[in-house]
């Protein structure tokens, strides 16, 4: 018996889950999926996913704590994040998603390309962590850092100069990370 590779979608948009949710299913995988990340949770605990594709902006949970505590608690689940309002500077891979696509700027095989890639990819290479990613906005959104230590994301402010380097705590965990915003939309991160 084929054993379907079964993927966990999660995004508060309605046409957004049921139009991702027939590409996959056509590409030959079993697709559960949750408006939010407690309902992500729960479907968490009652049926284990192959790999896990959250948005980042939802209501209630939104995906930087969804992506957070999956690193957390399942730390060899593959996860990709898709964001409208965000994309990912990232050194290396970013410490909540082994891929990024911002909406409307990926195409459908290079989606499902990335996505089997992450499934075939060796158990022991999943959710390994290498470096920081910062969330740039798109629009009005702040700019979210993601903590390497602790993998919980909090808004920074951007500098006043095009380039201005700088340490900060995590806001959570208190780490100190080294953060160095090069110009308006691009950032680097080091701890």
């Amino acid at each position: 018996m084929n054993h379907k590779k079964r993927i966990l979608l999660v995004d508060d948009e309605p046409s957004i889950r049921f139009v991702l949710s027939a590409v996959l299913e056509q590409a030959g995988y079993a697709v559960d999926v949750a408006e939010d990340g407690f309902a992500a949770l729960r479907a968490l605990q009652q049926n284990m996913p192959d790999l896990l594709i959250t948005d980042l902006r939802m209501p209630n949970m939104n995906g930087f704590e969804l992506l957070s505590v999956v690193r957390t608690r399942f730390s060899g689940l593959p996860a990709v994040a898709i964001s409208g309002e965000f994309f990912a500077c990232q050194i290396n891979e970013g410490p909540l998603a082994d891929a990024f696509f911002q909406k409307g700027h990926y195409s459908i095989p290079e989606f499902l390309s990335r996505i089997s890639e992450l499934l075939n990819r060796a158990p022991e290479h999943r959710g390994k962590t290498h470096g920081g990613t910062v969330w740039t906005p798109t629009k009005d959104a702040p700019i979210m850092l993601t903590c390497t230590d602790c993998l919980r994301s909090f808004p920074i402010d951007p500098c006043d100069g095009p380039a201005y380097p700088r340490q900060m705590r995590c806001l959570f965990c208190g780490t100190m990370l080294d953060v160095q915003l090069v110009a308006i939309g691009t950032v680097a991160l080091a701890e």
